[in-house]
């Protein structure tokens, strides 16, 4: 009975239950609330669910000095070995070859000018940049917690891993807290800050653009960018040679591949495994919640840049010319639900007035203005 009796205490002390900490329980509840969003609500399922799911594998604790080598921070596991692709900065370009595969420029190249305003979005980086020094974060991690502004997950992990591993959970799921949030975030920055006559501003409609035009924009696009931010070539070069592969009409097989199989394999494990590094003993500490609070704000005034640089845009257009200034949220780049925003809360005011094809312009261009701001960042920074 004994003998018995010392074999059940033996096999408890392997389980869970037997290592199991508030933290974990606190974790676990935070998958599973990621779950609930993604699924019950349809809040970006695609990365919440893999996300929600990797946080409850991360946080079943175990005892780590038996050497079990199922953690995802034990050296050679398979966890860990899949997160190398997060560490090492592997996932984020081939998620924006996918981006770039899917993505239609077609409302920027018609109007260019649409370009400033994904770039003015990008204060909310810098701004949150300058206040997480205030906070007393280094250099380097400041710039890490500011691109969660730019509302490009991939992004915040690819700088976050070469700037601040040590926060780049933290980061991580920041980014995509908020990018899911998009819809509870904008609408009430975008409702603040402009007035009803500026709401039924109706814009002319795009220009065609000609397919020959489509295959210049990757490769000028490519040239202009990354000749002056060379750092952010992983990133700006995979987004432009996934658009050319799109836009060129001779390698579709290509251009499906990188769109489909490609994008939701490494989504798969990137949200997998960026959900499993957020350990309770890693996770849970004061910069992390200081983390959340930087990214709720570089959100707000990243929308905030983009609506009021439009306003004060206005000043300089002739009345035909106008922007709508509800397009100016759609400069970060959750694309596309930033634009979808614009286009709901314009059909509230106006159900004629059709907003998405203009709030696509600054949206793509959103893309590329946070792929430019995090090479700025990492050129200064590293």
């Amino acid at each position: 009975m004994e003998f018995l009796l010392e074999n059940l205490r033996e096999f408890l002390s392997y389980t869970a239950f037997a290592h199991v900490t508030l933290g974990h329980v606190v974790m676990i509840l935070f998958g599973l609330i990621f779950l609930y969003l993604g699924i019950a609500h349809d809040f970006e399922p695609m990365l919440l669910v893999p996300i929600g799911f990797g946080i409850l594998i991360g946080n079943i604790p175990f005892d780590e000095g038996k050497g079990l080598m199922v953690g995802i921070y034990e050296e050679g596991s398979v966890l860990n070995i899949l997160y190398s692709g997060v560490r090492q900065g592997w996932y984020p370009p081939l998620i924006f070859l996918g981006i770039g595969a899917m993505t239609d420029f077609s409302a920027l190249i018609s109007n260019p000018k649409l370009m400033l305003i994904g770039a003015s979005a990008q204060v909310g980086i810098f701004g949150a940049y300058t206040i997480a020094l205030a906070c007393g974060f280094e250099p380097t991690q400041a710039g890490a917690i500011g691109i969660i502004g730019g509302a490009d997950g991939p992004t915040a992990i690819f700088l976050s891993g070469k700037l601040a591993p040590n926060l780049m959970g933290a980061i991580a799921i920041a980014a995509y807290s908020y990018m899911a949030l998009v819809p509870v975030i904008q609408p009430p920055v975008m409702r603040a800050l402009t007035t009803s006559k500026e709401r039924l501003i109706r814009m002319k409609p795009p220009r065609a653009v000609s397919q020959t035009e489509k295959i210049f924009f990757p490769i000028i696009g490519l040239l202009l960018t990354t000749l002056i931010v060379p750092s952010g070539l992983p990133l700006l070069g995979m987004l432009f040679f996934g658009n050319l592969l799109k836009e060129s009409g001779v390698t579709r097989r290509l251009a499906e591949t990188a769109r489909g199989p490609l994008i939701d394999t490494i989504t798969i494990l990137l949200g997998l495994t960026v959900g499993a590094s957020t350990q309770a003993t890693e996770f849970l500490t004061w910069n992390s919640i200081i983390i959340f609070g930087l990214g709720a704000l570089s959100f707000v005034i990243a929308t905030a840049s983009g609506v009021l640089f439009v306003k004060f845009f206005n000043l300089f257009l002739k009345k035909e010319n106008k922007i709508n200034p509800l397009i100016g949220n759609a400069g970060v780049s959750a694309v596309p639900d930033s634009a979808r925003i614009s286009q709901n809360i314009g059909l509230q005011y106006d159900k004629t007035n059709y907003l998405l094809m203009h709030a696509m312009g600054p949206n793509v261009a959103g893309v590329i203005g946070s792929a430019v701001a995090a090479g700025i960042l990492l050129g200064f920074l590293y």
